[in-house]
């Protein structure tokens, strides 16, 4: 039985070492290619623990994941109007075929890369010299990244690849190009100013006017109504006195006298030289004034 037990450690061991050899775990952010003799036999994308033929079969790893492709430095590309612009993108990607991405680069992830940098880079010259450098840089961009994802993503298909995203982080003009550019936008932006402070000067004169035209409107029906108002009462005031001067005739002369004492002496320094004995004192002489009426 002792003889038998290094026979029995070293058939376990085998076994042991024959099952690690055949299985392989897939996660869940990866895919996994079996090959059998340098052929592709199967490919894994489900995530879990998997078997495959010991010696004769091995298994590689590939990302599923997004990836991302970033520019080191902005590129130079040429407009419609032949001026030059620096671009700084990025390109979200990742593999949709993995099978196919082998065949097509050997598995070589570099080799990928540099195929999406020249369709991207083929697609965004194409699309960059259709167009002038203001619809470039902000009036068409979107149209521009839409139109280039597309494109790039038909080629990629081709491969194994799907372009998830193309995007455009920055589009500025050479030192030689951006002072022109900002001279000219900055005279059309003043034109613009200038149009709307002349648009608003002859607005607020129109308002004034007519401002203006209603006060003079409001101020002549006012002093209408006033002069209405002044007529009645001067007209109902020489009713009243009419009516008093008919009742009593006495009483009415004595109070236009009051009246033209009242107009008469205003001031302290009012000075009137006149006879004593005339009619206009008539009612400041007591009772005389009473007897000179009988």
């Amino acid at each position: 039985m002792r003889d038998r037990l290094p026979v029995f450690v070293g058939l376990l061991l085998f076994v042991v070492v024959l099952l690690s050899m055949s299985l392989f775990t897939v996660d869940q952010r990866q895919y996994a290619l079996v090959f059998q003799l340098g052929e592709i036999k199967r490919t894994v994308s489900e995530p879990g623990l998997k078997f495959k033929w010991p010696l004769i079969q091995n298994v590689r790893y590939y990302d599923r994941r997004i990836l991302t492709s970033d520019t080191v430095e902005p590129e130079l590309f040429q407009t419609a109007e032949k001026k030059n612009v620096l671009v700084d993108l990025f390109v979200k990607w990742r593999i949709a075929d993995p099978a196919l991405y082998y065949r097509s680069f050997s598995g070589e992830e570099s080799r990928a890369r540099n195929r999406l940098e020249q369709t991207v880079n083929s697609g965004l010259r194409e699309e960059f010299g259709r167009r002038t450098v203001h619809e470039v840089v902000s009036g068409e961009r979107g149209a521009i990244m839409d139109v280039v994802r597309k494109k790039a993503d038909d080629d990629a298909r081709r491969f194994g690849m799907q372009i998830v995203d193309v995007r455009l982080k920055r589009v500025d003009l050479p030192d030689a190009v951006s002072d022109s550019v900002y001279r000219r936008m900055e005279a059309e932006r003043k034109r613009v100013a200038n149009e709307l402070r002349s648009t608003g000067s002859a607005e607020a004169e129109k308002i004034k006017a007519d401002a203006d035209r209603q006060r003079e409107v409001i101020v002549a029906e006012a002093y209408r109504d006033a002069q209405k108002l002044k007529g009645e009462g001067d007209a109902k005031a020489a009713a009243i006195y009419s009516e008093a001067f008919g009742r009593s005739p006495e009483f009415y002369r004595f109070y236009r006298s009051l009246e033209a004492y009242k107009q008469s002496f205003r001031s302290k320094n009012d000075v009137l030289v006149v006879e004593p004995n005339t009619e206009f004192f008539r009612y400041l002489k007591g009772s005389g004034g009473a007897q000179g009426t009988k």
